[in-house]
């Protein structure tokens, strides 16, 4: 960062100070102060600083808007503008803003109107003491890509073709996303596969969530370390999502073309860039209008010209020449703009995320009476499909989740109606010489074998409970899916009010274990699994078809974070 004078305090004209007596001041601030001040000026009564954070991308750029702005040595209310130019990520202005108190910046300009949008949102929550925030219109525009080496976008079909965003959700496909509640990048693309794959109303279907499953067991804190990824040469790198300018950077980085773009067909969305006046009551005098001056500062067309030079299209998306070539890794396309979320469909994607990405400790818990044995519509049996559904969610989760496989009917084990199958603990920790997803998947695999006998599910509803909140873990989303397609029959169990009242006295908010109660066809008794999973915090689900019992899944592991108060 470039360091430069600060005026002395009182009446005196401005005057040069040494640089070496500035680094110091600089290193200890850890901004950019642009203060340039030369003999001859006007004089002014101290300083009035004008704090201004900006997205790492564009600091260049507006520092050298605020060398203009300093060069011709403004004043307000008396006092000598003092532009203090700070680069920090969006995200992290976002989470703090609304509740900031020392020294919060006058203008923000971060990579998108999403946290914009979202934390004007955040702050009206606030009240009196939050910030007013108003966003102005963009300064430029990036839209976001698919990205990767050349070898692995080639394999995609690049350049004869543009990369689908189907090829984001492919398994078959490696891909990784940067993490969405840290990088624009993240969101931006949470953001595109919501609108591939969410419902009308907001809801994420099935296929979101497994998609989102999938991309978050390799998810990166920024796109930097994906960029690092290929640069350092590894040509089976995942492919990634960027801006198209973080693109054309990292190659003039590297000095060549390490990093190739395609510009999806079905559209993308854009990094924008506005300008966010973020005012408080309380405030210096004169911040508003030194920060309506050096936004016009801003919008100059030098301003917009270093804009371009940086590998920044025009605010309407129009790529300058000189940059938009093959050499580069981009070619400056024509786009096609899919809408920007609103700040509710963004809360709405960061906690779906937040959701699947949280750690989880889950028993699942599946019916193996005699009925489970009958036919589903597409020929398999009941227990086959609930099997099938349960191995296409444990492929989905990482190794450090922790779940654990019982199996139940009447007698399964006497005393008891149910048999352990696997212990709960990680998914990647060895258990009888192999990994315990291995092991679940051989355990799963013999759940057929096993079917006969009545349905305990009063008496296996309340072990299964017990069990996982008695070894509870605090730093991990515990739970109980149960999957049955009957009720009751075990007329030696406890019944179901006993149950129900059971449940709810041995419930701890402290250490939630909400029941996902998941009815597999027309048999299932539905108001006794809605009652046991209300008890808990949970949620009943009905199942009619094989393709309903992984929506139900991939459903409940979508709403884990707000249990019990979804």
């Amino acid at each position: 960062m470039s360091a430069r004078t600060q005026p002395r305090r009182g009446s005196a004209r401005r005057v040069l100070l040494p640089l070496g007596a500035l680094l110091g001041v600089v290193a200890a601030a850890g901004v950019t102060v642009v203060a340039l001040r030369a003999t001859g000026g006007p004089e002014c009564d101290g300083t009035l600083p004008l704090k201004v954070v900006v997205t790492p991308a564009v600091e260049e750029v507006v520092r050298g808007a605020a060398d203009d702005y300093q060069a011709a040595q403004p004043v307000v209310d008396g006092k000598c503008v003092q532009v203090q130019v700070e680069a920090r990520g969006a995200a992290d202005v976002s989470k703090e803003l609304p509740t900031a108190q020392i020294n919060p910046p006058a203008l923000w300009v971060p990579d998108s109107s999403m946290w914009a949008a979202e934390t004007q949102r955040q702050a009206g929550d606030q009240g009196a003491d939050a910030p007013r925030l108003d966003i102005s219109d963009p300064l430029a525009s990036s839209p976001l890509l698919i990205a990767g080496s050349t070898r692995a976008m080639t394999d995609l079909g690049w350049p004869i073709a543009p990369v689908s965003w189907a090829k984001v959700v492919d398994p078959k496909v490696s891909v990784t996303l940067s993490d969405p509640t840290t990088s624009t990048e993240g969101l931006a693309t949470l953001a595109v596969i919501r609108a591939q794959l969410g419902n009308p109303d907001g809801t994420p279907k099935p296929e979101l969530i497994g998609a989102l499953l999938r991309v978050g067991r390799a998810a990166l804190p920024s796109v930097r370390d994906a960029f690092g990824k290929v640069v350092q040469g590894a040509d089976d790198a995942p492919v990634f999502t960027a801006s198209e300018q973080s693109v054309l950077a990292a190659n003039r980085a590297a000095g060549s073309r390490r990093v190739v773009a395609s510009y999806p067909e079905e559209g993308t969305v854009s990094f924008d860039y506005p300008v966010v006046r973020v005012s408080r009551s309380g405030e210096q005098p004169g911040t508003a209008k030194a920060a309506e001056d050096f936004e016009r500062a801003l919008r100059t067309d030098s301003t917009g010209r270093r804009f371009a030079e940086a590998g920044f299209r025009t605010a309407d998306g129009k790529a300058p020449g000189g940059w938009s070539n093959e050499e580069h890794g981009v070619r400056g396309d024509d786009v096609a703009l899919l809408g920007t979320p609103s700040p509710e469909q963004v809360s709405e994607l960061l906690g779906t995320w937040g959701a699947v990405s949280l750690d989880t400790r889950l028993l699942a818990v599946l019916d193996v009476s005699g009925s489970m044995a009958e036919k589903m519509s597409d020929g398999s049996t009941r227990i086959e499909a609930a099997r099938e559904a349960a191995l296409t969610a444990l492929g989905m989760l990482p190794d450090t989740s922790e779940i654990g496989l019982w199996a139940f009917s009447t007698d399964k084990k006497p005393p008891n109606d149910w048999i352990e199958l696997v212990p709960i603990g990680p998914l990647g920790e060895p258990i009888g010489g192999a990994p315990r997803r291995v092991q679940l998947q051989k355990g799963a695999g013999g759940l057929p074998g096993l079917v006969g006998g009545g349905t305990s599910l009063n008496e296996t509803a309340l072990a299964a409970f017990r069990h996982v909140q008695r070894d509870y873990d605090p730093s991990k989303i515990n739970s109980v899916t149960l999957i049955t397609d009957g009720s009751n029959d075990d007329i030696s169990s406890i019944d179901l009010p006993a149950l129900i009242s059971t449940l709810k006295a041995e419930v701890d908010p402290a250490r939630p274990v909400p029941m996902i109660m998941v009815g597999l066809g027309e048999d299932a008794d539905m108001d006794a699994l809605r009652q046991i999973a209300d008890a808990t915090g949970g949620k009943a689900y009905q199942a009619m078809e094989p393709q309903d019992i992984r929506g139900v899944l991939l459903d409940g592991i979508s709403q884990r974070r707000c249990r019990p108060n979804c």
